[in-house]
């Protein structure tokens, strides 16, 4: 791969421990009711694990390696991502828990390391694809299991998407000075990351800008302090001028993807705020400027395509198809698709473009159908959650006990509604983007998988934890109508 992402490339009142479905829950309280405050607490305390992936997750997007070189020899990410894991696993297991919470999704991350190497001997170069699993794709198992055992509540979800949005925020301030000065472009003017690593490239630094717009505006729907609504709102702005200084087709096709699912989730709950929202947005667009139509107008116009990117990146998913269809069941190994160089291929030394082509190419059929269903589980994760806080909303019912017990104050649930209606629109929007992009391996979309499915990992956490309590509650009632 070249890169090598965030190693080198490119609290709660419940702690952030609650249980998972194969985790033996806390006692409840005998009696006092079903409600959110009755259910049981652990004393805040400092969390490693946790304090270790904010760290983590922060020199990931700011790199400051890349701005102080004497700080490259410390390899400051892999310390705090050693230190994370290593107290995740012993606070779990001094617990008496499993080494790690289970889920499909976790399961889909490491399966597609195992596919990774399986096909890996019968790669066009073996070492190649080892490396790309050794330096790369176990990192990335390694920081989505930290993510799935520690960022198990509303507040620490708020937090970690707050660290998210504020670094992305920090980028994108950095590529619009660097347009405004003329500096950092390539490509007849196209800004590219201020920083190394996943946002080097234009069209991955549209794509992270789009991952992370949605997660800033659901601060901006929700009862929060002006403050923060107001930086949230900022950053999205500063994200948006990016993707249009970026100059980047698939970035626009993707972020009006996200805009779109993103409005059409929080129409019934905010209609007025998405009106404004599409109303500013109209405004706007005249506003932007002739460089970037220009750009645009390539889609559709060959003619308007100056370095016939669009041509060969066709190209490129043609002869992507055709490599899988040469490599059905092994493909030519992760990361070797640039690498492998039949006769006939024109568009040598250059990846996919488009990441289910990558994985078929590089993985085979067993690599895509996992790729394919990490990609489903990012969609279904916040759909879930939703259905969820649904189900857990109190529905009295001629004098029987509700269907389920309330588990979430109403700012938790605000909070986790517009926090499922943003990672659905992020998601879109990376799928989008993912169309032409070679980022299967990237780090933006374990994130956003995280993201998508710790709501739901919590809902269930909390909702399984209140039953003992609200059946202990409902008893009574139950024997006085019955007698």
């Amino acid at each position: 791969m070249g890169e090598r992402l965030a190693f080198g490339y490119g609290t709660s009142r419940h702690g952030g421990d609650a249980p998972s479905r194969g985790d033996t829950p806390p006692p409840s309280p005998p009696t006092g009711g079903v409600s959110a405050a009755a259910l049981p607490a652990a004393p805040a305390r400092r969390d490693w694990a946790f304090i270790g992936l904010l760290t983590f997750t922060a020199l990931l997007f700011f790199r400051p390696q890349d701005q102080f070189a004497p700080l490259q020899p410390f390899h400051l990410a892999e310390i705090s991502a050693v230190i994370a894991l290593i107290a995740m696993m012993a606070g779990r297991l001094s617990r008496g828990l499993p080494v790690t919470r289970l889920n499909p999704e976790l399961l889909g991350v490491v399966a597609l390391g195992g596919v990774m190497l399986i096909t890996a001997p019968f790669s066009i170069w073996t070492g190649g694809a080892v490396s790309t699993f050794t330096e790369l794709y176990v990192k990335v198992i390694l920081i989505f299991v930290l993510m799935v055992n520690t960022v198990l509540s509303p507040k620490r979800i708020e937090q970690f998407t707050w660290l998210i949005i504020l670094a992305t925020g920090y980028i994108a301030f950095r590529a619009c000075f660097d347009y405004g000065r003329g500096i950092n472009l390539v490509e007849n003017g196209r800004v590219r990351g201020a920083v190394g690593g996943m946002f080097n490239n234009p069209n991955d630094l549209a794509l992270n800008m789009v991952a992370v717009i949605p997660l800033a505006l659901s601060f901006a729907f929700r009862k929060v302090s002006l403050f923060r609504r107001a930086i949230a709102v900022g950053c999205a702005l500063m994200m948006f001028m990016t993707v249009v200084a970026s100059h980047s087709r698939s970035g626009s096709l993707g972020l009006a993807a996200a805009i779109i699912m993103m409005a059409a989730l929080t129409l019934k709950r905010k209609p007025g705020l998405v009106a404004a929202g599409v109303i500013a947005t109209v405004l706007a667009l005249p506003m932007l400027p002739a460089s970037y139509w220009h750009r645009i107008a390539s889609i559709t116009d060959d003619n308007k395509d100056e370095t016939a990117s669009r041509q060969a990146r066709s190209t490129l998913m043609r002869e992507s198809y055709a490599t899988f269809l040469e490599h059905p069941l092994t493909g030519v190994g992760a990361g070797q698709f640039q690498n492998y160089k039949p006769e006939g291929r024109t568009e040598a030394w250059r990846e996919s473009h488009n990441a289910f082509l990558q994985v078929a190419a590089e993985l085979g059929i067993l690599g895509l159908v996992v790729f394919v269903f990490l990609t489903f589980r990012g969609f279904y994760g916040p759909m879930q959650a939703r259905h969820l806080l649904k189900r857990s909303e109190p529905r009295a019912s001629r004098g029987h006990p509700d269907p389920e017990p309330d588990v979430l104050t109403a700012d938790d649930r605000e909070m986790l509604m517009a926090h499922a209606a943003a990672a659905s629109a992020a998601f879109a929007g990376w799928f989008v983007c993912a169309i032409f992009a070679s980022v299967a391996y990237q780090w933006t979309l374990y994130y956003l998988l995280a993201l998508a499915l710790a709501p739901r990992e919590y809902l269930m956490d909390r909702m399984k934890a209140a039953r003992p309590a609200r059946r202990s509650a409902v008893a009574p009632v139950v024997a006085e109508a019955r007698a």
